[in-house]
């Protein structure tokens, strides 16, 4: 072929960063409206070894990937250090953030002019589902440890080893 047909279209890359721990229906939300929009939204799962998680890295990916597999063009993986220098890596041009009240625009917006400035890289601001808006990991965490219903909270993958990880620290 020859002309505009041959010519390959360059991928519309995305990246959602966060801890997911563990990952909420209110992330999945986020990441799958962003599927919508890119053609490869990568995930990534900071690693911060400073902080105990309930869930391993590798734990939360494996819950992310079964959990997104439906999309069928999201790809998890992990990183730590700058979220720049990870979209450098992969040619990631945009970063997906879901924002749930005026507090968290405060912070996302300071975070998204220094990536601006340190590397190019645009932020794109999603509100969140208002089903979703007061729903975070640590409240999830919270809840479920105190014995209460989460069940509509997270995805049922979740919910099983949130079940299975309280249970074996003798809290649920």
């Amino acid at each position: 072929m020859t002309g505009p047909e041959s010519e390959e279209t360059p991928l519309r890359r995305a990246v959602c960063p966060g801890s997911f721990d563990p990952v909420t229906n209110g992330h999945l939300d986020i990441i799958a409206r962003a599927s919508r929009l890119y053609d490869v939204v990568h995930v990534a799962v900071m690693i911060n070894k400073s902080k105990q998680g309930m869930f391993t890295v590798e734990e939360r990916m494996d819950l992310l990937r079964r959990t997104t597999a439906e999309y069928g063009n999201v790809q998890v993986e992990s990183f730590h250090g700058l979220l720049v220098d990870f979209c450098k890596q992969r040619d990631i041009p945009a970063i997906v953030k879901g924002l749930r009240a005026v507090s968290d625009f405060d912070y996302e917006l300071q975070m998204a002019q220094m990536n601006n400035g340190l590397s190019g890289v645009e932020t794109l601001f999603v509100p969140t589902n208002p089903t979703y808006s007061f729903l975070s990991s640590s409240l999830v965490k919270e809840v479920a440890a105190w014995g209460g219903d989460v069940a509509h909270l997270v995805p049922p993958p979740v919910l099983a080893a949130l079940t299975e990880r309280l249970a074996e620290r003798g809290r649920g």
